[in-house]
Parts: C-alpha cells; structure tokens; sequence
C-alpha cells in the first residue's frame, strides 16, 4: 500500500495494519530529518556567573535512527496471510498479527487483534514473514531518504 493511501486511512479513523505501517515508517522519517542545533557551554570562570552558551545556527546533530523498529501486519484470510492488508481484505480476517521489528531483526512487539486463535506455528511463520518484509520496508526507507537527501543538498 502506498504512503499516501495509508495516511488517507489514517486521517479517516482507521485503526488497520496500514495505518501503523504509516505510523512506524513516517516516525523513522521525522527523527532522521529532525536536526538538534550543536550546543557548546563554556563553564564560568567566576562559580556564582552564567556559564556562555553558544547556540550554533549553521551545525545540527542528526538522530541515528538504526535502532527504530517497523510495523508490519500480517492479516490472515483463510490460510493466507496479507501484509498490511485494505479495509475490505481485514473485514473478512479471522485475525491480524503486527510485529515491530528493529533492523537486527529483533522483536520489539507484538500485537494480535481478532477473534480467531492462533496457533504457535502459525504466529512462528507470521513472524519470519515479518522480518523478511521489515528488511525490505527498511532498504527501501533508506534508499528514500538517501534520495532526499541528496535533493536538498542540491537545491
């Protein structure tokens, strides 16, 4: 599913796999165009005075955003699974699996919405499933903010 239509469904109420797809990868997005101004203090010479601080306007510090998980859903439909699956796909799910997954390909979360129950090997295969698209979501946020980055230093 497209950023945009996950951000439509988002901004209509939905609480799908989609919607926390969006939510995970635009939070990626933000903290690595999020720039902190670098922050030099000087310590006083006399104890009782302010110490100088000195704001920079020109050097900001980049968040490192390696160790921020994805979300990835995983509907099951029968005895398919569906990543971030649409509306009409979750309305006939028996139930849903979101693994947060961080790019060493650890388990941060998991989450399991629906009335069916799962079983063990079930949720085993969901998340193996998961991890596999987590690195792929996670290749492609990189090659996209690469790009933008490369965008804004040429304009």
């Amino acid at each position: 599913m497209e950023l945009s239509a996950a951000l439509r469904q988002c901004l209509l109420g939905s609480k799908s796999g989609a919607c926390m797809k969006f939510h995970s990868t635009n939070q990626t997005v933000f903290i690595c165009n999020t720039g902190i101004p670098k922050v030099n203090v000087a310590s006083a010479a006399i104890p009782d005075e302010q110490p100088e601080v000195d704001v920079s306007d020109e050097e900001f510090l980049q968040f490192d955003t390696t160790t921020v998980p994805v979300i990835v859903t995983l509907t099951k439909v029968g005895r398919h699974y569906i990543v971030d699956a649409t509306s009409k796909e979750e309305s006939q799910m028996s139930s849903a699996v979101s693994v947060s997954v961080n790019r060493q390909g650890l388990i941060c979360g998991l989450t399991k919405s629906g009335d069916a129950s799962l079983d063990s090997s079930v949720v085993l295969d969901m998340i193996s499933v998961a991890k596999h698209v987590s690195e792929q979501l996670m290749n492609k946020l990189d090659s996209e903010i690469a790009a933008a980055e490369v965008m804004k230093e040429d304009s």
